[in-house]
C-alpha cells in the first residue's frame, strides 16, 4: 500500500541553475550531488524541502509547457517575499488562474526547462469549505 510521497524528480538541462531555483525560492537544502558519477540515468542532485525529497537529473528540457505542476504550501505572510525571489531569478511568472475568494493565493512560475511550479497559500480543507459555500449558493 502507498505510505506517502517518496520523492519528486525533475529532469533539467542545467543542474546548477535548478539548484539556484530550489535553494533561493523553495529554501531547499542540498544533501547529495553525484558529480561525474552516474548511479542512475545521469548526473543528479538530491535536496530536502522541509521533509520532501526532490531529485534533479541532467537531461533534456520538457518540449513544451502545460498546466501540470507541483504546488508548495507557503504562508500568506511570505507571499510577497516568495514572489520577489521568483522575479529576482528572472523566472517566467504566469498570471494566476481565476479563483473564488477564500481559496488562497498562488504564484505560478516556470523554470528554464518548462516545469511549472506553484507557491500556494491555501489548504485543501479551506478550498473544500469555500467550494461547499459556492455549491450551496448555486443549489438555490
Amino acid at each position: 500500500m502507498i505510505e506517502g510521497l517518496s520523492h519528486m524528480t525533475f529532469v533539467v538541462s542545467d543542474l546548477d541553475r535548478m539548484t539556484g531555483i530550489l535553494e533561493s525560492v523553495l529554501g531547499a537544502r542540498e544533501v547529495y550531488a553525484s558529480g561525474e558519477a552516474t548511479f542512475s540515468l545521469s548526473r543528479e542532485k538530491f535536496f530536502l524541502v522541509g521533509d520532501i525529497w526532490i531529485a534533479i537529473m541532467q537531461g533534456e528540457s520538457l518540449p513544451s509547457r502545460s498546466y501540470n505542476h507541483i504546488a508548495f504550501k507557503i504562508s500568506e505572510d511570505d507571499f510577497e517575499t516568495c514572489l520577489q525571489r521568483v522575479t529576482d531569478l528572472g523566472l517566467d511568472v504566469r498570471p494566476p488562474r481565476p479563483r473564488v475568494e477564500g481559496e488562497g493565493r498562488s504564484i505560478y512560475f516556470h523554470d528554464h526547462d518548462n516545469h511549472l511550479f506553484e507557491l500556494h497559500t491555501g489548504t485543501l480543507s479551506q478550498r473544500l469549505a469555500r467550494y461547499a459555500v459556492k455549491d450551496h449558493a448555486h443549489a438555490r
